[in-house]
């Protein structure tokens, strides 16, 4: 990770460098836009031309006759900062969580159309510069152009404040998704312990897991998990782990087994259920 953010620190210095204040003056109008935006995104520009870049769309930066003046070389790094935070805050939430699974989360956190929808929400549509024909034709809400404006905002901000800031913008935006997530994967993480107990309250053994069934490439393979309890063959499940195929499969055990268990022992089944 040291030798990461040493690489990422020389980069930004060349980009700072690489990036031109524009000659041409801006209209008061974008200016006051600007100061509005700094307080949405929590970040407040020293540098304010990178922002300005930022939000600045190729059809644009061609009618001004600055044609390299755009920001989808800012999006280039803004899609390498945003995977780099959103993988480190993933592994650090469950380090021992299946690497098949932590890329999946991340490809869904950062795909185009959930960047979008954080653009969206930001308002980043109104900010943007782009030509009148671009305007014309709906730019300000497509969501490639939302997605896009999304990643190169996040470089903006890392060339101008840094990694932390940029974590720091990063996180604040995808604090929902990631405390989903988290939901997920804890309820997830309680279906085993919960079989556990009714089987328990009903005097059997613990349940036992058994895959019977591995299909795919080495590198994504799926498992078929069998769950047994009270000499049965409770439920079957697949999962991309087995540790996920072992929770799914708890989870339908415990589904198949309520109304039983209601029967058989009302009473003892509605004090696991609530505690």
């Amino acid at each position: 990770m040291k030798r990461i953010l040493l690489l990422w620190s020389g980069l930004s210095v060349r980009l700072r460098a690489w990036i031109r204040p524009h000659s041409r003056r801006q209209p008061a109008s974008f200016q006051k836009d600007l100061k509005s935006l700094q307080g949405r995104l929590g970040h407040r520009f020293h540098r304010i031309r990178v922002l300005e870049r930022a939000l600045t769309h190729r059809s644009f930066a061609h009618e001004a006759g600055t044609p390299g003046q755009h920001y989808e070389s800012l999006e280039f790094l803004g899609d390498s900062v945003l995977e780099l935070i959103i993988s480190e805050s993933l592994y650090l939430a469950n380090p021992d969580r299946p690497e098949g699974e932590l890329s999946k989360t991340r490809s869904f956190l950062v795909s185009k159309s959930e960047l979008a929808n954080l653009s969206g929400r930001l308002g980043l549509g109104r900010y943007l510069r782009l030509s009148p024909n671009e305007e014309k034709t709906g730019g300000r809400r497509r969501n490639t152009i939302l997605a896009d404006a999304f990643e190169s905002v996040i470089a903006a901000i890392y060339l101008d404040g840094g990694l932390e800031a940029a974590r720091a913008f990063v996180l604040r935006q995808f604090r929902d998704h990631l405390k989903q997530d988290a939901r997920n994967e804890l309820e997830l993480g309680n279906y085993k312990s919960r079989l556990q107990e009714r089987l328990h309250v009903l005097g059997g053994r613990e349940p036992s897991y058994a895959v019977i069934r591995e299909s795919g490439p080495e590198h994504s393979k799926i498992f078929l998990v069998e769950v047994r309890g009270l000499n049965l063959v409770l439920a079957r499940a697949r999962g991309t782990s087995k540790k996920r195929a072992e929770q799914k499969a708890a989870r339908r055990a415990l589904d198949s087994l309520e109304p039983r268990y209601e029967r058989s022992n009302p009473q003892k089944i509605r004090s696991v259920t609530t505690s």
